[in-house]
């Protein structure tokens, strides 16, 4: 079965740099023991190492005092869209580190809040009209429990031109390669399809969106793929089956423009403080899962501290650093980010193999895919259970030599072959 796209939306024109990129979430409160943008070089040469292509930095503003949650506060309860956070530095700091990130050969993205500012935002005396407002004229929260931000009002033109220019001050002044959007979908799409516009007539830029769903690709490289992150604890929770990622996918290709990029994850900040680490969800699959995500059709992110196996919930509102160490995570990431950046079938977009999903005799348990571009094929074998599996693998495609990449084996593959397959294992197999 091979998925192929179909879709009413037009997908924005990706930087090229784009196509074969992985992205990587740098927490720089967490990211080290001094949590500033300077402790953040000297690990910049790890992070290039690991394949790491797009870094994207959780919001840099100063954070609201006013109704602040705990004792540090939320970085997406912004005070001033043009002024630094000084927990991290300064402006000159910040310049000092794209700049790093640019010699490492690296691209950056920054974690933008349109959506909402701080009580106490610069923009609450300025424009109080461009908030939204109760029936008694007070500032409201866009949802209750986030009572320490308020809801900006997007059908005003002036809040409008003010976001962009405030956008293009970081694009133009600091060189920085895109953003990040927090709950794009809150924010109106003619809005965000305004703003890439915009910022496309000063550099191309690559924008994600914090959202799910075809329409954002108008004005978004990538959309979030919450589904498949979903779909993965369900699976490891033995709540739903491997089969379903297909079922999953051809819906996604239904709808979502041939040549969008999905983010393909198993943590981000969100998820890691929120709903637990990847081995509090995934278990034992934690690894698989990982392979999926990466050998799938979109872009792989990593949340820092995954390459070291981080195995804590980081607390959200306070200084919590990151404990690095060694973990197998690390040759796992980067074993995967070699191979899309060498291997044209694991491209980002159109310009990516279309998954192939195999004849599998066990698929409840097992999930078998081949991608293939210009001559080069990547088969993917995983046991998506905590049971040995057996299953008898079909497919047309499938016929040739290949090399493992965990592994080192080499092995010829017939268009029909019997494998055994422990718990939770995984194979990647390229030509």
């Amino acid at each position: 079965m091979l998925l192929r796209a179909q879709s009413q939306y037009i997908s924005v024109r990706h930087p090229e740099w784009s196509r074969d990129a992985t992205i990587y979430e740098l927490n720089v409160r967490q990211f080290s023991r001094e949590g500033t943008f300077k402790a953040v070089i000297p690990k910049l040469s790890q992070i290039k190492a690991l394949g790491a292509d797009i870094i994207w930095i959780m919001p840099i503003n100063p954070i609201g005092v006013k109704n602040r949650k705990e004792p540090l506060g939320s970085y997406y309860s912004v005070r001033n869209y043009l002024e630094i956070n000084p927990e991290f530095g300064n402006k000159a700091d910040f310049r000092t580190l794209v700049d790093s990130i640019h010699s490492h050969g690296m691209k950056v993205i920054v974690d933008w809040v349109a959506n909402h500012t701080s009580w106490d935002n610069v923009l609450t005396k300025e424009h109080p009209d461009w908030y939204k407002h109760d029936k008694n004229g007070n500032f409201v929260p866009p949802v209750k429990d986030w009572s320490d931000v308020i809801a900006l009002d997007y059908t005003k033109p002036g809040l409008r031109k003010y976001m962009i220019n405030a956008m293009e001050y970081w694009l133009t002044n600091f060189n920085i390669d895109g953003y990040r959007c927090d709950v794009a979908g809150m924010v109106p799409i003619n809005f965000w399809i305004q703003a890439r516009k915009a910022l496309d007539a000063i550099k191309p830029v690559f924008m994600l969106a914090e959202a799910e769903g075809p329409k954002f690709h108008e004005a978004f490289d990538m959309t979030y793929g919450w589904d498949s992150y979903h779909l993965f604890n369900d699976i490891a929770k033995g709540k739903a089956t491997a089969d379903q990622i297909t079922t999953l996918l051809n819906k996604e290709k239904r709808t979502y423009p041939a040549d969008s990029y999905r983010m393909r994850f198993t943590s981000n900040h969100d998820e890691n403080s929120w709903n637990g680490t990847v081995f509090e969800r995934l278990g034992d699959g934690a690894a698989t899962f990982a392979v999926l995500a990466c050998a799938m059709d979109g872009m792989p992110l990593v949340y820092d501290g995954q390459e070291a196996g981080m195995n804590k919930r980081l607390k959200f509102f306070e200084h919590d650093p990151i404990v690095w160490k060694a973990s197998p995570f690390r040759n796992l990431y980067t074993k995967l980010f070699v191979l899309k950046h060498r291997n044209p079938a694991l491209r980002n977009g159109d310009k990516g193999g279309a998954m192939e999903i195999l004849s599998n005799s066990n698929p409840k348990a097992v999930y078998a895919f081949m991608r293939q571009k210009s001559g080069h094929n990547v088969l993917v074998i995983l046991n998506l259970s905590n049971k040995e599996q057996h299953a008898t693998i079909s497919g047309a495609s499938m016929p040739g030599t290949y090399h493992e990449l965990f592994t080192d084996q080499q092995k010829t593959f017939g268009g029909s072959d019997k494998v055994d397959l422990k718990p939770w294992a995984y194979f990647v197999w390229s030509n």
